[in-house]
């Protein structure tokens, strides 16, 4: 050592999980960039690291790679697309879940019913149209109070912050359009209409519902025919 120079004492470890600045002395955490005390840098790795994984970053952000968080939701088109059998148990799921409500729903509107039914049975010739015009008229009310429900069931979560059902939820699926984004509540009415209110219509309702789950399982993205026409797709999280 010359002569009239000073040296820094280098930090050390004392227990491997804090260090000793080198300015004032103070016992600082390992891993931390500046001392508590007097404000200073800690010299040696811990400043390259906190440097290097802000640079990293940065590079990321300006390659446009998503940093994410575990189990957040990407912000673009992954590559990781729902299948057919999780989209089918996603969906048997949610049924469950919505039969329950509905189950309810069909004995309020058809027990009213009952005792008009009871006595029209103990008539001699009962009248068909009137048999028909009490159940009809519960059977279309039953209808459009479950295709209002659904929609609003599917279209309000899958536009929200979650972009999923509970089904699809606690598989971890979600939807996006195609850019990888948060759906609008119309694109996802349009998604629902385009599937499940097409799969209500009479004649050609059965037939459109196959289809369209044989293309989830076929297409490149996994889209069925109602993410198609929508421009949706349902990804999942790795």
């Amino acid at each position: 050592m010359r002569s009239g120079s000073t040296e820094r004492p280098e930090p050390s470890r004392p227990g491997g999980d804090a260090m000793f600045c080198s300015s004032c002395g103070a016992t600082v955490k390992e891993g931390t960039a500046f001392c508590g005390s007097c404000g200073k840098p800690i010299v040696g790795y811990t400043v390259g690291q906190a440097a290097a994984g802000s640079m990293a970053s940065g590079s990321a952000a300006a390659m446009g790679t998503p940093i994410s968080q575990p189990g957040a939701l990407a912000t673009q088109d992954t590559g990781l697309y729902a299948g057919f059998w999780l989209r089918l148990v996603a969906d048997i799921i949610d049924n469950i879940l919505l039969g329950i409500p509905y189950g309810f729903l069909a004995v309020m509107i058809f027990a009213s019913a009952i005792p008009m039914l009871r006595d029209l049975a103990t008539t001699r010739n009962p009248n068909p149209l009137l048999i028909a015009s009490l159940l009809g008229s519960r059977i279309l009310l039953f209808v459009l109070l479950n295709l209002l429900g659904t929609w609003l069931y599917w279209s309000l979560l899958e536009s929200s912050s979650w972009q999923a059902t509970l089904g699809k939820k606690a598989l971890g699926l979600y939807v996006t359009d195609l850019q990888g984004s948060r759906v609008s509540f119309g694109k996802a009415s349009g998604r629902f209409f385009a599937g499940r209110g097409i799969s209500l219509v009479p004649s050609i309702g059965a037939l459109y519902y196959l289809i369209d789950c044989i293309m989830a399982g076929l297409t490149e993205k996994k889209q069925a025919l109602h993410d198609i026409i929508a421009g949706c797709l349902v990804q999942r999280i790795a």
